[in-house]
């Protein structure tokens, strides 16, 4: 089982939730209109044979879950990791209405995602040799948040269930996640963020979505959200930075 997807994990069970609720919602508004026309029923019979056969087309970009897509320093990372993180992409590229199985998009995504896993692995390997650890009762208290996003454990359970991970697995994975994320707390130092960047960002937002300056929100209202939001792209691009250094002295063997 891959054990550094505890992002993805979240993602995919909070998907079986939303689909879950979905399903509910469903059967509401055909109990609610038992009158839907013809034509309504045929289009939503062809939008899911072509979401089928969007599916179809996705899985063919898959790798046996076994199959030993890199080698980092002597870490292998399997076909099982690369298929959670390339199924990800593919979702981001079909929310931006995008189609993830196109010629370039499926090279781009490909390398995205070998990327992804090498940087994450190569970070997490300096977080072993730093000693970063996870204590227990850091994992419990992570766990209980994952667990508040159901209704109640039967349904955080079956969730657990239908995504494939046992307790365990999950509970290796958070303290794998508490781990990443003390490392890069404490080891990616980014400038502060400066009033005046801060401006330029809400400058650019209000001549982008068309607004006149009096029908756009006052910049003490949005400011804490600009903040953090340049805080994330220093952070992300020195994080950037940082696994490209990581990678000069590291062994990266591609397998695909």
């Amino acid at each position: 089982m891959n054990k550094h997807l505890l992002t993805i994990l979240l993602a995919a069970m909070t998907v079986l939730l939303l689909a879950a609720c979905g399903a509910n919602d469903d059967s509401a508004k055909k109990s609610d209109d038992s009158k839907k026309s013809s034509e309504q029923a045929k289009s939503e019979e062809e939008q899911a044979k072509q979401m089928k056969e969007m599916q179809k087309k996705m899985d063919k970009q898959k790798v046996d879950n076994d199959k030993v897509v890199a080698i980092v320093n002597d870490e292998k990372i399997k076909g099982e990791d690369y298929n959670n993180v390339l199924s990800s992409s593919q979702m981001q590229y079909q929310q931006m209405g995008q189609d993830p199985t196109s010629k370039d998009a499926a090279k781009q995504i490909k390398e995205q995602t070998i990327d992804s896993l090498v940087g994450q692995t190569l970070l997490l390997q300096q977080a072993d040799k730093k000693g970063y650890k996870a204590s227990d009762d850091e994992v419990d208290k992570q766990l209980e948040e994952v667990k508040k996003q159901y209704e109640d454990d039967k349904k955080f359970n079956a969730a657990m269930k239908d995504a494939g991970f046992t307790m365990d697995e999950l509970k290796n994975q958070i303290a794998e996640n508490i781990k990443y994320t003390k490392y890069v707390d404490k080891e990616i130092k980014t400038e502060k963020v400066t009033d005046d960047e801060v401006k330029k960002m809400y400058e650019q937002y209000a001549s982008q979505s068309g607004q006149d300056s009096k029908d756009a929100p006052k910049l003490e209202d949005v400011e804490p959200q600009l903040k953090s939001q340049l805080e994330q792209q220093k952070k992300q691009e020195q994080l950037v930075k940082h696994v490209e250094d990581l990678k000069k002295n590291a062994k990266v063997d591609v397998k695909i």
